[in-house]
């Protein structure tokens, strides 16, 4: 198949990009890939949004919005101890008048049908496992992943094999952490003049509580317990109409513990009494998690390469400060778009990007992330320190590696962090998993690799104590025993594409690649 340009993941970069791609050049032929069973299926977000990017792509777009779509009313910024809370100011990033409380799942589906209306050609339940690379070794396309192949690589009576689908221009907009595009940021060295990227993992549910509970329209933060000063990280509550409520929660990948599990820290704070009086009676609905980036400024890649482009999150582009990336998304990808209508290819996009108001926003917040790499109270100092200049002191702090913060068992002593016994749904990481609807078909290639499976049961056994059992989400990864000794079990049909074990091994042996495509989680507007 041949096409202009084809954009990898049906997210709000890549549909934003392909949409304005339609805008500004009907005959261009576009074509949207996602591995989801549906667009939105994978997305996953809090989400409060700026809607200047959205008033420029879609005008007039308030008089028929997407499915869910809350004005903000309200904003609060708290800081939890283990039974007390105290109000504090709202940060100037977390701002939120004029913003809306959306499911970006279900915002992009209804993104995605202005795409379609338009000319672009959309195929969900479609992975792109491989890049088609040209004879000169330039990006030429991509390959959509075999179908219907077993466990052992045999194929199976239902077998497809996949397609190569060729383009002048291929554009990633994979999200944080996409597997194809940390190939083509290795292949191209497109990192080698940056820190290393930082990640963080988010966790959301959403709850249908008791009619009176839901105020719709307002906005909840909060920093401090469940985690200690060590760990980056806090909650959000959005408040939507029909009762419904988006809770999560988000800690920073480069925590030390290696006992540390960001999913029991989640399930702590919704036991917080703030918390507990407004989930008690309630019911969830939803669940799912995923890894955000927070590298920013100073992690950012080359995003462009031969044949090719960045854009969104598989660039980089969350404000972390702000807990927002869409409109960071959206603008990436108008601007892609309207550089390959202005000049037939990715040339000089790099440049563009990194001179437009989406850096420009990223500058200003650079050293607030890496504030807090000393602590809560060091982080909160040099927060404030770089709001009231503007970002403009002579100085950029640097980012470190996720995985390298580590510290061995034998070298870290945790502290107390005032954990309580727990009541609320779901009970543990699999009743969790059933919430977020994840389905994989048992019998395929496992997608989770174990690049050194020697290292899990000696080296990673005695020094971290298998950490990947913990920081996993959804209990992908056990140790078990039998006849042969203590090993490492994948239970991949858990997956719910994180990513989170790709970032956080201590050894990077984990490689996480595209399953089937319209496998993994099925989320319900999260």
């Amino acid at each position: 198949m041949e096409y202009d340009v084809v954009i990898v993941g049906g997210g709000p970069a890549g549909l934003a990009c392909a949409l304005r791609l339609k805008q500004l050049d009907n005959d261009l032929q576009v074509a949207v890939i996602e591995k989801a069973s549906e667009i939105g299926a994978q997305i996953l977000s809090g989400a409060v949004i700026e809607p200047g990017p959205l008033d420029e792509l879609v005008p007039g777009w308030r008089d028929a919005p997407p499915p869910i779509c809350v004005p903000v009313t309200k904003d609060e910024f708290w800081l939890l101890g283990p039974k007390s809370r105290r109000k504090l100011p709202t940060p100037p990033q977390q701002n939120n008048h004029g913003n809306f409380i959306v499911s970006l799942g279900a915002t992009c589906q209804w993104l995605a049908g202005h795409a379609e209306a338009a000319g672009v050609d959309i195929f969900p339940g479609y992975a792109a496992s491989e890049i088609h690379y040209t004879p000169g070794g330039d990006v030429g396309g991509i390959v959509i992943g075999d179908m219907g192949v077993g466990r052992e690589g045999q194929q199976k009576d239902s077998y497809v094999q996949g397609i190569e689908i060729h383009a002048a221009t291929t554009v990633l907009a994979e999200g944080c952490r996409g597997h194809l595009s940390k190939q083509l940021i290795k292949h191209f060295d497109l990192d080698k003049d940056s820190d290393p990227q930082t990640y963080a993992i988010g966790l959301k549910e959403l709850w249908k509580v008791q009619p009176g509970k839901a105020q719709p329209g307002k906005v909840q933060h909060s920093i401090g317990w469940p985690l200690d000063k060590a760990i980056y990280g806090g909650s959000f509550v959005y408040h939507l109409d029909d009762d419904r409520i988006a809770v999560g929660f988000v800690c920073g990948l480069d925590y030390q513990d290696p006992d540390f599990m960001p999913f029991e820290a989640f399930q702590q704070f919704k036991h917080h009494p703030m918390m507990r009086e407004l989930l008690d009676g309630g019911e969830i609905i939803s669940s799912g998690t995923r890894a955000l980036v927070e590298g920013g400024y100073q992690s950012l890649p080359r995003v462009e390469m031969p044949g090719a482009l960045l854009i969104g999150d598989a660039a980089g582009l969350l404000n972390v400060p702000k807990i927002k990336g869409t409109h960071q998304a959206l603008r990436s990808g108008m601007l892609a778009a309207e550089h390959l209508h202005e000049h037939g290819s990715g040339t000089g996009f790099n440049a563009r990007l990194r001179a437009s108001p989406v850096m420009a926003e990223l500058k200003k917040v650079r050293n607030i992330r890496p504030g807090f790499n000393k602590g809560l109270w060091r982080g909160l100092w040099t927060a404030v320190i770089e709001t009231l200049t503007g970002g403009s002191l002579p100085r950029t702090l640097s980012n470190h590696a996720d995985y390298a913060q580590l510290e061995k068992r034998a070298d870290y002593q945790a502290p107390d962090r005032h954990w309580v016994q727990r009541e609320l749904a779901p009970r543990d990481r699999l009743a969790s998993v059933y919430f977020a609807t994840t389905e994989h078909d048992e019998d395929q290639p496992v997608h989770l690799q174990i690049l050194e499976p020697d290292i899990c049961t000696s080296r990673c056994t005695e020094e971290y104590g298998n950490p990947c059992t913990r920081f996993c989400p959804a209990a992908v990864y056990e140790m078990v025993e039998d006849e042969g000794g203590e090993r490492l079990q994948i239970n991949s049909a858990n997956c719910v594409h994180c990513k989170t074990c790709d970032i956080k091994d201590p050894y990077q042996i984990i490689n996480w690649v595209t399953p089937e495509g319209g496998a993994g989680p099925n989320y319900q507007n999260l």
